[in-house]
């Protein structure tokens, strides 16, 4: 009879009991179909917004001065970027990639910003399409590489889909500074 001295701690009592009957089922973990879509949509949420930052009349713009001989246009890093998404992706389903790629270099017919952001844009879908489809079972299921003759795990391929446009992001970004752009993920929010 300790409680009856204490009535409200009966109430808090029935008011825990009646919340955790309530409470939804602890979340279950995400698959990695999920894991790798968040992956992919982090990347993809700094890339786009670069890439749509330097203005068209720019997109064919490369650094002529110091070690830039030979580099690629931002146009062309962009395109590069879309196109290998497609590669890696398609080996991981193993089918044809769903868009001219250019070998690595995107199609010759895409040519103005919005034909290369639509370009981009589509790859990255086609990413997370993919990617949905990996299981946990699959990760480790060997594909064939789309950069040589052997064959790597899903997994790591997808990882390097990943990484990729990160590579060609860290370029972008001192283009964009070279134009007197600063990158959308640098701006005061």
């Amino acid at each position: 009879m300790k409680y009856a001295r204490h009535p409200w701690a009966l109430l808090i009592i029935a008011c825990a009991a009646a919340a955790w009957a309530q409470a939804p089922a602890a979340s279950t973990s995400p698959s990695v179909g999920q894991i790798l879509d968040r992956q992919i949509g982090g990347v993809e949420s700094e890339f786009v917004p670069a890439a749509e930052a330097m203005p068209e009349d720019k997109y064919n713009f490369a650094p002529t001065s110091g070690e830039f001989k030979g580099v690629r246009t931002y146009a062309q890093q962009i395109k590069h970027v879309a196109a290998v998404n497609y590669v890696v992706f398609a080996a991981i389903a193993g089918e044809k990639p769903p868009a001219d790629t250019g070998g690595e270099s995107g199609p010759d017919s895409v040519k103005t910003k919005a034909e290369i952001i639509k370009y981009l844009k589509d790859s990255f879908a086609y990413a997370h399409k993919v990617a949905a489809g990996i299981t946990k079972e699959s990760t480790t299921d060997m594909v064939q590489s789309p950069f040589g003759s052997n064959k790597v795990s899903k997994l790591g391929l997808a990882a390097i889909g990943i990484s990729h446009p990160f590579d060609h992001y860290g370029q972008m970004v001192v283009y964009l500074r070279m134009n007197g752009i600063i990158p959308p993920a640098s701006r005061a929010q």
